[in-house]
């Protein structure tokens, strides 16, 4: 028997074990432990079991997000009288557990001794002397005094390549939680131990420097490090007292401590160390927050010292658990940006300079400018844009200003520019405007549908769960998308449709389920309305003429259907791939239309997820800033609902659809516009053609930007008004599965800026308005009284990481799983919603040969305002065009060739980047770019349904220009590196190097090879 095959045994599951959360829970079971019953569920690892119910078992490699490791063997126990690894054991009915037999402590400390063997101790000048370190909890547990094996460093350089954290290989202990995570947790599958090596050690990409490597900088190596081999570079020096002291003076006063261990112990020295830890809590501000990024929902705690953030610390919130992203654990630096506005400006007479104004000027002239436009004009002659990355709070504001005080339901934010399209199509068919479920849930899904989405770079922490699912449990995947990215590398099956036609081959596939007779029957005779005239809608819909159409083989959409048929739950993730065209509407209702006939509703790992893109798009928008609805999603013309906000607000309200911010720019244009208010939005470089839009804004009689910084927006304002970023503020933001979780201001407004919330209610007082509100909290309450999606939220439910997923009832009851007994119609049945091909707006031609796609990148948020600010911008300084190798070498160009892009409706110059993520004549431009921002080349053409532009509909020349740069992405950009997949750290290798031993086996402890099978049969 192999070493390998001993300790499995002994351990008694295999190496490798996915997390509990996968395991059924519906058995549940008795565990005997030290005399006691607790109760537990087949198959629950015992470590589990003891962490729930506080009884100490060290361990230093098991984390309860990624279970068992089993590198440290610190966790042994006696169970049923032989010794287990508590982090690998599995629970069965009556299994008896000892965690403090003498050879269960002699084996833990023998295994730990082995782990001080590999970290040298000097806790009190270490910056991770916070309280929260493993190694030194653990010496404290096991009241360790002495070591038996010397510590030995390693013939490694520290590495410090990469721009937020460093790798000490000297202080790693080989417990492979970070490789565990790199390779299982993010599936990024850089990290590895070469347990061959004479000096294992951590390698990115099988040996390179950090910097060199495919590592994407998303931090779960560094968030579960268990001591301080890997570190954030913002803590380096900063988070001790003693910890900024050269190195040579900290080696020194290490040297003394070693110096004088033998003597007194490690017990004096640690408590040394923790006198310094709890100093440290007196300085260092540990404040829970919410992403403020992506629409994914990440929440951590933010350490800052003073102003300093030292770190981001995630700790298990709902959306992403452990896991962070590169913008979300390291691009936090924008808001001490010296860029920050800090004060309000007011245009100057000359027309062109601002000069600084106190709040109660700006306030004032604003007030009195917006009074002076609604006399002469009318309450429709004013428009408001609220923000999608400010608080939910701040939306309702917003909206509340707008009707209730000017009058006016002129109100939208920048869902119309994404994800409209979207909540249109299951408005259509099922009746909420968001994910069916939540983002746990995919992970139970058989097989995952993206179609037009890259959430490998645009939601990488959501992205961690759909690759842990095919990695782990063998879900499927298929991509549809005109670029092969990550995910469509990784799929099973790969689509590459033609631009704007995916309502097609859906439509396509729908129809050829029914024809096989492949549709949910009684799903649909229960549930669906209309199934007979939606089939019959389908007719022309064959795959012979969707192939035709949309370049899709006939045998691939046969696949596909298969797929569909065999899967006991899919989901289907779409973003703005689909949204962002000109039948953006439609093709979201055919995913719906599809899920529909498969019977993909109701259950767990089934449903619709639109991946929303801003941290709180979906809230801006619950919360009532649209043109034609109120918090909640109530229409305006509802007389019951209109009723309601009446009485609430005591006003009389208009019942008019007001303009979405694309009609908003029309009417400016057009001279029937006169004021805007836009609040934490750059519409010059957001919005479709940034032509028409400076046009409008110079139209204006009056301007007011609201935001963090000078945007481009900000040329044409005649007021300016500061605002504060979310870590300066209290409120809630809504993720894309519906959640609604707390942030918490982590400091105080930088300079005279103000929380827009404050803002927004000094706007309207001074317009005559008498709000009262002195925290946000207020500001929710009134929400959930008046809009019934909120009835049950209160800030006391959302207190620390609790969260709460909309609809939620008075008491409380929230809704994780929507539809789970009736679909959000009056009859409590969903509807098949028939469809019609629409003309795609802008084709290549003879005259613009190339067709331009754009997104975003993983680097850089949009235009890159908030990450341009941080050291992310080491790993990305510019933008790029990605042209394929075949299309390059027709032309000629290599990477760094300049060459200028020109549409019918404008021009620019980027550099190329060559690559076979693209194919043919197809481009692509990233978003991340103030300079040169797409919308100076996109149209004005919208989907016809929700106003949504249709930015992927960019017809192009491109010309190459005499001069050849260096190449846009910098050589050691994560794009350029080689992943090194394995399953996990592969500990099983570690068992079998010839130096390696069980814990306890040097006499202490006797585990006798010829019991391994009976002892398997008793643990099992």
């Amino acid at each position: 028997m192999s070493s390998n095959d001993t300790n499995q045994l002994i351990s008694g599951t295999p190496a490798h074990q996915y997390h509990d959360r996968f395991r059924d829970q519906s058995q549940e079971c008795v565990v005997h432990i030290n005399g006691r019953d607790y109760a537990a569920y087949v198959g629950q690892t015992l470590q589990d079991v003891l962490n729930r119910n506080g009884i100490e078992v060290p361990h230093v490699c098991f984390h309860p997000q990624m279970g068992a490791i089993q590198t440290c063997d610190t966790c042994m126990v006696e169970v049923d009288g032989k010794l287990a690894r508590a982090c690998a054991a599995t629970c069965r009915d009556a299994m008896t557990v000892v965690t403090e037999t003498a050879a269960a402590k002699a084996a833990q400390l023998d295994a730990f001794d082995r782990i001080l063997g590999n970290h040298m101790l000097y806790c009190t000048v270490c910056d991770n002397n916070n309280g929260n370190c493993t190694v030194h909890n653990t010496t404290a547990m096991l009241k360790v005094e002495h070591q038996e094996i010397p510590y030995k460093p390693k013939p490694y350089p520290q590495d410090h390549t990469n721009a937020f954290y460093r790798y000490d290989p000297d202080q790693c202990i080989l417990c492979g939680r970070c490789v565990e995570a790199c390779q299982n947790i993010q599936v990024n599958e850089t990290l590895s131990i070469d347990w061959t090596s004479d000096h294992p050690r951590v390698l990115w990409d099988g040996g390179k420097d950090i910097g060199d490597s495919s590592c994407v900088s998303c931090g779960h190596c560094v968030s579960v490090c268990p001591c301080n081999a890997l570190m954030e570079k913002s803590m380096l020096g900063e988070a001790g007292y003693f910890t900024w002291i050269p190195p040579k003076a900290l080696d020194s006063m290490i040297d003394v401590v070693k110096g004088i261990e033998p003597e007194v112990g490690y017990g004096a020295i640690l408590q040394l160390s923790e006198v310094e830890a709890h100093m440290r809590e007196t300085r260092t501000k540990k404040t829970k927050t919410v992403c403020t990024y992506c629409g994914v929902g990440c929440t951590y705690e933010v350490w800052t010292r003073g102003r300093h953030i030292l770190k981001i610390e995630p700790y298990g919130g709902p959306a992403n658990g452990v896991s962070t992203c590169v913008k979300g654990k390291f691009g936090w630096d924008y808001t001490n940006s010296k860029d920050r506005l800090l004060k309000p400006l007011i245009r100057n007479d000359d027309g062109e300079s601002f000069r600084e104004a106190s709040w109660d000027e700006a306030l004032g002239f604003v007030a009195r400018r917006f009074a002076e436009i609604k006399a002469a004009h009318g309450p429709d002659a004013l428009a408001f844009v609220a923000s999608s990355k400010t608080t939910n709070e701040e939306a309702y504001l917003m909206q509340k200003l707008a009707r209730a005080v000017i009058g006016t339901n002129n109100m939208d934010n920048c869902s119309r520019y994404c994800q409209s399209p979207a909540t249109q199509g299951l408005w259509r068919t099922v009746g909420y405007g968001g994910d069916s479920g939540t983002i746990a849930d995919l992970e139970r899904a058989s097989l995952i549908i993206i179609i037009g989405a890259n959430p490998a770079e645009n939601h990488p922490v959501l992205c961690t769960r759909i690759k842990q699912a095919q990695k782990l449990r063998g879900t499927k995947v298929i991509v549809s998308d005109l670029r092969k990215n990550e995910m469509a590398e990784r799929a099973d099956v790969y689509l590459h449709p033609q631009g704007g036609t995916d309502m097609i081959w859906l439509s396509a596939v729908t129809k050829y389920i029914i024809d096989q007779g492949w549709q949910d029957k009684a799903f649909i005779d229960k549930w669906v309305n209309s199934f007979d005239d939606y089939y019959k809608s389908l007719e022309h819909f064959t795959l012979e003429y969707a192939s035709g159409r949309t370049g899709i083989s006939v045998e691939q959409l046969k696949e596909v259907a298969r797929m569909l048929h065999e899967s006991d739950a899919t989901c289907m993730c779409w973003a703005m791939g689909i949204t962002q065209h000109s039948e953006g509407s439609d093709a979201s209702t055919a995913i719906s239309n599809l899920l529909l006939t498969t019977g993909n509703y109701m259950r767990t790992g089934t449903g619709a997820y639109p991946l929303r893109g801003h941290n709180n798009v979906q809230g801006a928008s619950d919360f009532g800033a649209m043109p034609d609805r109120f918090p909640g999603y109530e229409k305006i013309d509802d007389e019951k609902a209109r009723a309601r906000y009446e009485a609430g607000w005591g006003v009389k309200l208009s019942v008019s659809k007001g303009l979405n911010n694309h009609q908003m720019v029309d009417a400016a244009v057009e001279g029937k516009l006169k004021s805007m208010y836009v609040k934490g939005e750059d519409m010059s470089t957001a919005d479709s053609n940034q032509n028409v839009v400076h046009k409008a804004f110079g139209n204006l009689e009056f301007l007011v930007m609201q935001d963090c910084f000078f945007t481009d927006s900000c040329r044409f304002a005649d007021v300016i008004l500061p605002a504060s970023p979310a870590l300066e503020k209290d409120g809630t933001f809504t993720n894309t599965e519906r959640r609604i979780q707390r942030l918490y201001e982590a400091l105080e407004p930088l300079g005279d800026s103000l929380p827009d919330w404050k803002i927004i209610t000094g706007v309207a007082n001074r317009l005559g308005a008498d709000w009262k509100y002195t925290h946000p909290s207020q500001i929710m309450a009134e929400a959930a009284s008046l809009a019934p999606m909120f009835a049950g939220v209160t800030y006391e439910r959302l207190e620390g990481w609790n969260s709460l997923c909309w609809p939620v009832a008075a008491d409380g009851t929230d809704t994780p799983l929507l539809y789970t007994d009736k679909f959000h119609f009056p009859d409590g049945k969903a509807k098949f919603y028939i469809l019609e091909e629409t003309k795609i707006t802008e084709q290549p031609d003879q005259e613009y040969p190339y067709h331009l796609n754009n997104g975003r990148v993983l680097e850089h948020f949009h235009e890159g305002a908030m990450t341009y600010r941080t050291p992310i911008i080491e790993m990305t300084p510019d933008s790029w065009l990605e042209v394929s190798p075949e299309l390059a070498g027709e032309l000629g160009i290599t990477d760094g060739r300049w060459v200028q892009l020109k549409s019918r409706y404008g021009q620019t110059k980027m550099r190329v980047l060559v690559t076979s993520r693209v194919m043919g004549k197809e481009l692509y431009m990233g978003l991340n770019s103030m300079v040169h921002p797409v919308n100076q080349l996109t149209s004005s053409f919208v989907d016809k349904d929700s106003f949504t532009p249709a930015y992927k509909e960019c017809a192009v020349q491109m010309i190459p220009l005499p001069v050849q740069g260096e190449s846009p992405l910098p050589h050691k950009n994560f794009r350029y590196g080689t992943r090194t997949p394995q399953m996990g750290v592969e500990v099983e290798r570690k068992w079998e190097r010839k130096d390696y031993r069980m814990p306890g086996s040097n006499g202490l402890v006797q585990i006798e090879l010829q019991t391994a099978g009976k002892m398997l049969e008793k643990v099992q």
